[in-house]
């Protein structure tokens, strides 16, 4: 059966109708947590004990979000860059994705969750790693 698309928020106007589709806060979420310093990616969860990274054509994969008529909460899933602060980033990713989808949809953002799925190391840190070998 095929999913029908959610449409998180509508409002009308004396043009017409506007529809906000769930899958848009969830790129929203995504794209405003990839922008803070230190974050890798966006996780798509634990599998088999590592955390699976994805690209950003799958933004919205690591990002969950629950949404009412005026209203959202979302959770967000990372991978961070080893040596990062960790509660700093989570901050600063609660903070961007708040700003984001508020500003952009003019739901009222009550709470983002922050869920570090795996670290990865920096280029350099790997450049290393082949020189040892």
């Amino acid at each position: 059966m095929e999913k029908a698309e959610m449409v998180v928020k509508e409002e009308q106007t004396r043009l017409g109708s506007i529809r906000i589709a769930d899958e848009v806060v969830k790129i929203i979420a995504g794209l405003a947590a990839t922008e803070v310093p230190g974050v890798a990616g966006m996780s798509g969860g634990v599998v088999g004990g590592i955390a699976e990274m994805l690209g950003r054509k799958n933004m919205s994969k690591g990002v969950k979000v629950e949404v009412g008529e005026k209203e959202a909460a979302v959770d967000i899933f990372v991978v961070v860059e080893y040596g990062v602060r960790i509660p700093d980033m989570a901050a600063q990713i609660q903070e961007n994705v708040k700003n984001a989808i508020e500003k952009m949809t003019g739901l009222t953002v009550v709470e983002v969750n922050v869920n570090v799925q795996g670290v990865v190391f920096s280029q350099e840190a790997r450049e290393e790693e082949h020189r040892v070998r």
